[in-house]
């Protein structure tokens, strides 16, 4: 039997973080797709169903970017799994995150084991946590 496919986006402004997280996404049975604006995120969530969302909250300066994205997907991605990454771990943020659909806040910098574990709880194999034979996380 094969593994069903897991699909991801990223979202982040900052290029050198946006690409160290695609790159612990791709791998064997994961599709990943990245956005470095609130519009680009915008166009690729409408374009595609997604089970893990790591978002940053602030995209180009926009305050509000990630929790943008954090609504729009819970309309086009509902089931999506939803990390909010930030500098910024404010209360409001936090909060506001939550309210929008966000499973986990996490400040920045983040350790890419965890991020790594947390995909895993989701069903979405990482560098750090490929699939098993047999299509199980390890």
């Amino acid at each position: 039997m094969k593994p069903t496919r897991r699909s991801v986006l990223i979202v982040e402004d900052e290029q050198c973080i946006r690409d160290v997280l695609v790159e612990l996404f791709e791998t064997e049975g994961v599709e990943v797709k990245s956005a470095a604006t609130l519009d680009d995120a915008k166009r690729v969530l409408a374009r595609n169903l997604f089970d893990l969302i790591v978002t940053d909250i602030r995209l180009g300066g926009r305050r509000d970017g990630g929790l943008q994205v954090m609504a729009a997907a819970g309309f086009l991605s509902p089931e999506a799994t939803v990390i909010a990454l930030t500098a910024y771990p404010d209360d409001d943020n936090r909060q506001a995150s939550m309210r929008l659909g966000a499973t986990h806040f996490l400040e920045k910098p983040i350790a890419l084991e965890r991020l790594a574990s947390l995909a895993a709880r989701a069903g979405v194999p990482t560098a750090m946590t490929p699939l098993a034979s047999g299509g199980m996380m390890a």
